[in-house]
């Protein structure tokens, strides 16, 4: 039986781009959630945030895992903003779906803070999932149709998250 995890990082070409090549990711799909618009869309998408959302299989990885992945790849300490992208659509968020993943979120958040490899202190939005909008047809697997599109995301081999001592 699959999991899912949905998050928010910047641009969801990018996010999308990493995040579906890791171990026990059975499928990505990226579109807006966390806002005020039903319905969303790239040109009318309100307050949401453009996210991905992950399917993933439990026995080959974790929802940790995958946070941990998430915090490497974009930087969690920039307030609406990710790169040259700004706004409230870039901002770096988890939406829980289950009070298990509100604890795992807080919990890596905590160990992200305390490790001190970051520039600075996170600041991602922990919220509960709502209503997920899928992005259009040309927003989904953007990278690998167009190999040199634009991201601003990458993995940060510093950015390898150690565990808090207990």
């Amino acid at each position: 039986m699959s999991e899912k995890a949905i998050l928010a990082g910047g641009c969801f070409w990018g996010m999308q781009d990493l995040i579906r090549k890791q171990p026990g990711v059975i499928a990505t799909r990226v579109g807006y959630t966390g806002g005020d618009v039903p319905n969303a869309t790239y040109r009318h998408h309100g307050t949401h945030a453009e996210a991905i959302e992950i399917e993933f299989d439990p026995a080959k990885t974790s929802y940790r895992k995958m946070l941990e992945f998430f915090f490497q790849i974009h930087d969690p300490t920039t307030l609406n903003r990710q790169g040259n992208d700004v706004g409230m659509s870039y901002r770096s968020a988890i939406f829980y779906l289950d009070e298990a993943q509100k604890t795992e979120a807080e919990n890596t958040i905590a160990d992200v803070n305390a490790s001190g490899l970051w520039p600075a202190k996170v600041v991602t939005e922990v919220a509960p999932a709502g209503p997920f909008w899928e992005a259009e047809p040309e927003h989904q697997d953007y990278l690998e149709r167009y190999p040199n599109g634009y991201t601003c995301h990458f993995i940060r081999p510093d950015w390898v998250l150690p565990r808090r001592p207990v």
